[in-house]
């Protein structure tokens, strides 16, 4: 068992000490294989179209969003009654990005 079990070693020593020796090389390498892989990959998702049919499904599911108009005359109406509103508002045509 233990004369296999050199013999073995004995084989496989000069590629062991191979490896050893360009550990950091190997990782490296197959580090850059595998960035390479999938970039050429993500890149092949990205430039794919999706066909007429997807699309059509896709737009069915969106709802609209829809405004109340008994709601946007009660603002109004609030708008014109109140000065301080009116000039809230106002302030916030100017300048919504600023409190």
């Amino acid at each position: 068992m233990k004369k296999s079990i050199k013999k073995i070693y004995d084989k496989i020593h000069p590629f062991l000490s191979f490896i050893k020796r360009y550990v950091a090389m190997i990782v490296i390498l197959a580090f850059l294989g595998v960035y390479s892989y999938l970039t050429v990959h993500v890149n092949s998702l990205v430039q794919t179209e999706p066909s007429a049919a997807q699309l059509d499904d896709r737009v069915k599911t969106i709802s609209k969003t829809k405004i109340d108009q008994s709601a946007v005359d009660n603002l109004l109406n609030l708008q014109e009654q109140n000065i301080e509103v009116k000039s809230l508002f106002d302030h916030a045509r100017e300048n919504p990005f600023n409190e």
